[in-house]
């Protein structure tokens, strides 16, 4: 049963370009209303844990899934996976990595922290665009999750 959730989407890129992509593909299968951008990993980690400019947000409503990238500003995609999965309150998120990387270690760190799904961006517009709504899709409409 899908529960009440004022963010469905929380997509850490800090690309526009990217973001920009992945907003439209979201839109285009109705699943970009309740998504919220954040450029940077610090930023990710203010908006899960209600600091910063989003202190005072309701901690009880999760994301259903977060959509992260590796290569950020401030905090990279590992660190805010690794602050996301030791967490109580925010171990059980889906966490879906959507990077360009296709290094090994970036993989195998990821798994080794507890990602859901990694996904190497397809650099052709159509087949990215394609890759994010069928990822929205999965992740908003067929997985179940404690939430």
């Amino acid at each position: 049963m899908k529960k009440n959730t004022e963010v469905e989407i929380l997509l850490a890129e800090d690309n526009m370009s990217d973001a920009e992509l992945t907003i439209r593909a979201l839109r285009k299968v109705n699943l970009a209303n309740n998504l919220v951008h954040v450029k940077d990993g610090a930023e990710a980690l203010d908006f899960l844990y209600a600091r910063g400019v989003f202190e005072g947000r309701n901690t009880s409503q999760v994301p259903r899934v977060i959509l992260l990238d590796i290569k950020m500003p401030k905090v990279d995609g590992i660190e805010v996976l690794r602050h996301i999965k030791s967490s109580e309150a925010t171990k059980n998120i889906p966490v879906v990595i959507m990077t360009s990387s296709k290094e090994q270690q970036d993989i195998v760190d990821s798994y080794n922290l507890g990602v859901n799904s990694y996904v190497v961006k397809p650099v052709e517009f159509q087949n990215f665009a394609k890759a994010v709504s069928d990822l929205g899709l999965y992740w908003l409409l067929v997985n179940e999750t404690p939430y």
